[in-house]
Order: C-alpha cells, then structure tokens, then sequence
C-alpha cells in the first residue's frame, strides 16, 4: 500500500515538472494591418494603400470576390517581407546597374504606351484638365478635369463596379470601375452616384454626376495599372 502511494505521489511530481507550450498564432494586430470598415470592398482597400488587390487578396488567402466584413483584420504586406527585400535588392543591384542603365528608356515607354491592354478608352467627361500627373503626391494620381457642376460622368471602358460609396478620405463620393485583372479606374468628387457595387458597365455609361472640389466643379479621375497609379493622359485618346 505505501509503495502504491509512493509512486503516485512521483508521478504527480513528474507531471507538474512538464512545461505546456502556449499554442503559437499570427498576431493581427499592429503596423501592416487593416481593420475592415462597414463601406469597405477589397478594391477599395487596396485603393487606399496603393495595392493590387489581388495581392491583397493572395496575401489575406481569400478569394478576390469573397466578401469582406466589419470588424476583420487584412494584412497590407506580404508575409515575411520585411528582412528579405533589402538583402535581395543589394545583392542584384551591382549586377544589374550597367543593364538598367540601357534598358530603362524602353521599358518606361513600353509600360506607358504598350502595356495599355485591349481597352478602347474614352473621356470620363468634357472639359481641361486642370493639373498633371505626379504619382508622388496624393493629390495628383490622376487628373483633374474642369467641367459644370452636374454634368455627365462616363465610364471609360466597359467593366464592372467594385466599388460605390465615399468611405475613402479625400475623394468624397467616389466609384472605381474594374476593367480588366490589370486595370481599374476611379471617379471622384462626384454630386451623385448613379450605380451600384456589382453593376455591370459599358463604355460611355453614365454613372455619376460631376461634383465640387475647392469650390471648383470638377472630376478627379484616376487609372491604376495592377494597383499602381499611372498618368490617365497617357491612356484617353487626344480630345
């Protein structure tokens, strides 16, 4: 009976002796990540932070046309970047220098005027642009282009909104048309919006009426190229 003891009482000590290792999980918290808002869509999420959203996607492992929702947590970098890109980037760079230097010119016209896809663009209204294109600031992605308040505000190209609403600062009521898996358009400082997120489009359809902006009636008009802002006057056909 006391040996019984004994030896329950060692396998009790032994027991308590082992050490449990939390269960381990990505944290979804910090820099790099987004909480989804109530108006959010992935396009207009990736729109924000300058992201192709089927990176964003493939990063957040959903579906491009899975719906989001309030309160979920999406990763904006691609896991385990953070240490890789600078030590990739030094060790390619002496490589690489004298075959930029030759190659830059070409691939910069080619991705300005080659790489427009099978799209047949039109103007999203009439009217002068009022500013040029300079990607480095936010303000000018796009054009902006003088009109009358109210007026007609066209899709560009046929496509499908992916986005209806004014939940993006500094854009106030705003549509982005996907056209292609590489091209997206976005209409802003719109009066009104005339269609709904899912709708399909066609070139020329109305979809908005021109707004204000600085007490000036105009359309802010941007076009992104796998998420990445480029100069709309490189793509609209000359007025």
């Amino acid at each position: 009976m006391k040996s019984a003891i004994a030896t329950a009482l060692a396998v009790m000590l032994l027991v308590s002796c082992v050490t449990v290792k939390p269960p381990t999980y990505v944290s979804s918290s910090g820099p790099g990540w987004y909480t989804v808002k109530r108006s959010d869509t992935l396009f207009s999420i990736a729109w924000r932070y300058g992201l192709d959203y089927k990176q964003l996607a493939r990063w957040n492992q959903i579906d491009v046309n899975s719906p989001i929702h309030p309160g979920q947590r999406l990763r904006l970098i691609k896991p385990g970047k953070q240490t890789v890109a600078a030590s990739a980037a030094q060790k390619s760079s002496s490589k690489t220098k004298t075959k930029t230097k030759t190659s830059v010119a070409t691939s910069s016209n080619n991705d300005q005027y080659n790489k427009r896809g099978p799209i047949k663009w039109i103007w999203p209204t009439q009217g002068k642009p009022l500013n040029t294109f300079l990607a480095s600031k936010l303000d000018r992605r796009g054009i902006d282009i003088a009109g009358k308040f109210g007026q007609p505000v066209r899709a560009v190209a046929d496509g499908k909104v992916v986005y209806s609403g004014n939940g993006l600062a500094g854009y106030g009521n705003l549509i982005i048309i996907k056209h292609s898996d590489t091209y997206l358009s976005a209409y802003a400082y719109c009066q009104e919006r005339l269609v709904q997120e899912g709708t399909s489009v066609k070139s020329g359809k109305v979809v908005a009426k021109m707004g204000r902006r600085d007490n000036t009636a105009k359309l802010h008009f941007e076009i992104r190229r796998n998420g990445k802002p480029v100069d709309p006057m490189k793509y609209l056909p000359n007025q």
